[in-house]
């Protein structure tokens, strides 16, 4: 984390020198206060209050300082939480989307997870536990070196005393680390659960299945609260025993000190300052202890949101630009490794502007992958993809795709209103003949508030056939001379389907290169070159 980021850096260097600050005063407030009172009670003459005024104002004056320095570490372990948890998640949500679309769909989840819930069980650490740990790196073996400057006897219960705390703080600890870690991974499980459960309530209800998932669901909570349930008794249990231990410590202290101030072996002044003395050595300890296990969902998090930093690939950014219009695209011998092998396996073509070009094959030989991969958001595994000569891996990536419209299975929906999700990826050049081919004039006639209309996440408030509608008139709006369209047709009816193929293929024929997904006869029956896709076990070819 000190390497991750800067912000943690800064706390770190403000949160010692409040801590410094706070032991000094102490440290000095226990010296002033043994000499006053024993002062006091020694010495008859010293019985006014106007003799101890300058003491006493310094007295004051230290405890206000201390006070101050409390506050202010306080105000800088917020202010450094805040700044460290907004620093890692945009870290995180870089690295996740910088991922392979495949790699992504596995990783989801838990960044989800971490950066909407997890990290916030930071705060803590840095409010809390960070400070407990610095001040007891300072206080404790300050404090116990004054007292052993002080009393040798007392120094020595206190070196045999001391250890046992760390001993049953790092016992203690390794168990609730693990129940942390749990919480987390159970967390983030229940919260995919119910975004999946969320999503498909609609689809659920239609097919009568409304009231099954929600069994797994209850199942899911209920390891989750067991499993805080039992981070919590860890806690409580934890507390206890440094809190006994602490007692204990001081209470030996605390009675030697009696003992031998009895036959008089102390004075009165050096008893009072060392008894003072002792609660701060042992007190730093006890509050580690105590905010460890608060700051536990926050190092769980922590720990889950640098393994997704770090799995994130090298970025390797092109710089090198083309002009796509005219610009012919050769795939040559392309793999893209798979789960179950290459899909798409050594496949070569040749993709010419002016012409539809049509990827068809059974499911899951690469097809869409392709499309990524000439989109520049997957990368090869072997061969290369290239446009007028430049790979697509050389291409500075905002250039290439301000070149390119890309219409995926499920198009990009964003929460907002229809006008904000046409004009996503930009201006468009002609929206009403492109929303007349898709037919999208149609559904704006049933929306209630035309191009106003609000839609919530992935197109919640649009049917299916709606969605793709949209997407495809965003993309036929689209003036990007390279168009790449994964089943353009799915969803629709086929008077619709025919105005959209003839709409392809006259954007084909204005002089854009078109590359289309395709089944059925008629999305294949308008290609000018069919390319079979097929994965490592099958053969392929090119069908012109």
């Amino acid at each position: 984390m000190w390497r991750a980021s800067a912000a943690l850096r800064h706390f770190l260097a403000a949160t010692t020198v409040c801590g410094v600050v706070i032991s000094g005063c102490a440290i000095s407030s226990a010296i002033l206060l043994a000499h006053i009172a024993s002062r006091v009670i020694t010495d008859p003459a010293a019985q006014t209050l106007s003799q101890w005024a300058p003491m006493l104002s310094i007295l004051l004056a230290v405890w206000a300082v201390r006070a101050v320095a409390h506050w202010l570490q306080a105000r800088l372990g917020q202010r450094g939480a805040s700044a460290v948890i907004a620093d890692l998640s945009g870290q995180v949500l870089n690295a996740v989307t910088a991922c392979q679309p495949r790699q992504l769909a596995a990783q989801r989840d838990a960044a989800a997870a971490v950066v909407t819930r997890g990290l916030d069980a930071l705060r803590p650490y840095f409010t809390a536990y960070l400070p407990a740990l610095l001040l007891a790196a300072i206080l404790t073996p300050v404090s116990a070196l004054v007292v052993g400057l002080y009393d040798l006897k007392s120094a020595v219960i206190v070196s045999i005393t001391l250890p046992l705390i760390p001993i049953f703080m790092v016992l203690i600890g390794l168990a609730a680390a693990e129940r942390s870690a749990a919480a987390l991974a159970a967390m983030a499980i229940l919260q995919a659960r119910l975004l999946d459960l969320i999503a498909g309530i609609p689809t659920l209800r239609a097919l009568g299945r409304a009231t099954g998932p929600e069994r797994r669901i209850a199942e899911l909570a209920d390891a989750h609260r067991r499993s805080t349930m039992a981070t919590l008794r860890i806690a409580f249990l934890s507390a206890l025993v440094l809190e006994l231990l602490a007692t204990l410590g001081v209470a030996m202290v605390a009675v030697s000190i009696g003992l031998r101030l009895v036959f008089g072996e102390i004075s009165l002044t050096t008893g009072l300052t060392v008894l003072l003395l002792a609660p701060d050595v042992y007190w730093p300890l006890r509050r580690i202890g105590v905010e460890f296990h608060a700051a536990q969902d926050g190092r769980a998090a922590a720990d889950t949101a640098f393994a997704l930093i770090q799995d994130a690939p090298p970025a390797v950014p092109g710089s090198r630009t083309v002009t796509a219009r005219s610009a012919v695209i050769v795939l040559d011998e392309l793999s893209v490794a798979g789960r179950d092998g290459p899909r798409p396996h050594d496949l070569s073509a040749v993709i010419h502007p002016g012409q539809v070009t049509v990827l068809t094959g059974a499911n899951g030989a690469g097809k869409s992958t392709t499309l990524q991969v000439i989109a520049g958001i997957t990368a090869a595994s072997s061969g290369r993809v290239t446009v007028a000569g430049v790979e697509i891996a050389d291409l500075e990536s905002t250039a290439w795709w301000q070149q390119v419209s890309w219409l995926p299975q499920r198009p990009v929906l964003i929460p907002g209103t229809v006008a904000d999700n046409l004009t996503l990826f930009g201006a468009l050049a002609d929206l009403d003949s492109a929303g007349a081919a898709a037919g999208f004039d149609q559904v704006l006639a049933e929306l209630p508030d035309r191009m106003h209309t609000v839609i919530g996440s992935r197109g919640v408030g649009l049917s299916l056939g709606q969605r793709q509608r949209l997407g495809l008139a965003r993309a036929l709006a689209s003036p990007a001379p390279v168009l790449l369209l994964d089943e353009p047709t799915a969803h629709l009816d086929a008077a619709t389907e025919t105005r959209v193929l003839r709409a392809i293929v006259e954007r084909a024929r204005a002089g854009a290169t078109v590359v289309l997904v395709g089944h059925r006869e008629h999305v294949v029956g308008i290609g000018d070159q069919v390319i079979e896709v097929a994965g490592a076990q099958d053969l392929h070819h090119a069908r012109v």
